[in-house]
Order: C-alpha cells, then structure tokens, then sequence
C-alpha cells in the first residue's frame, strides 16, 4: 500500500514573490505567511502557496504548449471579479475557451508574473 500523502503548498515561481503574495492575498483573502525579496507565502491556515524568486523567469504566452499550471477560483459573479482581479494587475488574455456564445462558463486571466488562472463560477446546487 502506497503511503498517502496530504498537499501542504504549491510553489511558484516569479520575478517578485512580495507582490504575487500581495496579488493573491487581495484575491483569495488569505493571509500572508512570509514576504522576503527572495520568498513569500500565502495560506489559510491549511494550504499554502509559496512564491520563490526566480529573477529572469519568462511568462509563458496563452495559449500555447508552454503552460505546466494554472489555478482555479470559483467566485459568486464572474465578471466582478475579473474587473477587480484587473485591477488588482492580471492581465485577461484574448484567447477565451471559457467564453462561448451561450455565454461565460470561465475566464482565463494571468497573474502579474504571466501564470494563468481560471475564475470560474460557483457551482450550481
């Protein structure tokens, strides 16, 4: 029997991991755990996600074969929080296969480090 293991974080790379600790505390309400120039974390007490700082990492260009990641984020309304994520500095990419003509299923956004994220809706009960 294997020995089952339980998540403690998701380590990310980026050029400054304060400001995507910022980013991500703003959006998901979590606290941040550490901020240094080289590291920085946020969590909710269970889950963790570590930034580490990788100065001369390249965002990778959406859509394309490059990605190895994204994040998911459900939320009441959609829209609100893409306009407010964009504020906040994500970038919401043209390409769109979230959004079709019956409607917005998800948006796909990038961080200001470039790694893509999903806000997607509240599942229906």
């Amino acid at each position: 029997m294997t020995t089952k293991a339980r998540l403690l974080a998701v380590s990310i790379d980026c050029p400054e991991p304060k400001k995507l600790a910022e980013f991500y505390h703003a959006i998901l309400g979590w606290d941040i755990t550490y901020a240094e120039d080289e590291y920085a974390a946020v969590s909710d007490g269970t889950s963790s996600i570590y930034f580490g700082r990788v100065a001369d990492r390249k965002p990778v260009v959406w859509p394309s074969p490059d990605k190895q990641f994204h994040l998911d984020f459900r939320v009441a309304d959609v829209e609100r929080a893409v306009a407010e994520y964009v504020a906040l500095g994500a970038t919401r990419p043209e390409f769109q296969p979230g959004v079709t003509e019956e409607g917005t299923g998800w948006i796909v956004l990038q961080d200001p480090a470039g790694h893509l994220f999903c806000v997607c809706p509240e599942a229906s009960s």
